[in-house]
């Protein structure tokens, strides 16, 4: 069966800026959104402009995102226009002239109207997916979710079909000419890296850390 095509990106999601830098494919989109759970939301509030970070996490053509029902992004966007972003820091690029200097990244942006999720079935069905996309076996692990709490949380979610990828990559981008210049110029990757695991005061010393708490990095798709 031959994959189907990418839709065109809309206008409000096509790079204008450093056009040469975007992706649209979804393989693309898909990998920097998986690899990050971490997203910010914007959306305007009383006209004013806000930014709320998140987590976020896909489950096929869509984003999901929690939080309090009573918070205020989670209020406000339902049924409005949103961007959501999703950006992974890879180094910092020095070069030779300061205005030269980058940052080697890979970010996603999306756009459209957050709908919200309102069944409870459903609730509890996408929080479990985001729960086992992180920690693979832990959400049955965990004390049961009460009516309450699921009443208490709010689930916004946007598709994929407005969003577009942009990535910086590789060495300094020096003019030749200031190629002999006598100053350090290249690349400070970034890695990010886990500690080691903190267990809660209170916990009982015979539990042992499971293993897809031992295995989980950030900033990385799982396995």
């Amino acid at each position: 069966m031959t994959k189907p095509a990418s839709p065109a990106p809309s206008d409000r999601s096509r790079l204008r800026r450093l056009h040469e830098k975007a992706a649209y494919d979804r393989a693309t989109i898909d990998a920097i959104l998986d690899a990050m759970p971490v997203a910010h939301v914007g959306y305007l509030h009383k006209e004013a402009p806000f930014v709320t970070p998140t987590l976020q996490w896909r489950e096929g053509d869509r984003i999901y995102w929690h939080g309090s029902a009573a918070s205020r992004m989670q209020k406000t966007a339902r049924g409005y226009p949103v961007c959501v972003t999703v950006t992974l820091t890879d180094g910092m690029v020095l070069a030779r002239s300061g205005l030269e200097h980058s940052v080697n990244f890979r970010s996603v942006m999306i756009f459209g109207t957050a709908e919200e999720v309102t069944e409870p079935e459903a609730k509890a069905a996408h929080l479990k997916a985001m729960m086992e996309q992180m920690f693979p076996g832990r959400w049955d692990q965990l004390r049961p979710m009460t009516a309450q709490e699921l009443k208490a949380t709010a689930i916004l979610s946007l598709p994929l079909t407005e969003a577009s990828a942009k990535i910086s990559a590789g060495p300094p981008l020096d003019p030749p000419e200031d190629a002999a210049w006598p100053v350090w110029a290249g690349v400070l990757p970034i890695h990010p890296a886990m500690g080691a695991p903190e267990p809660a005061p209170d916990l009982d010393p015979g539990l042992a850390l499971p293993d897809h708490a031992a295995r989980y990095r950030f900033g990385q798709a799982a396995d």
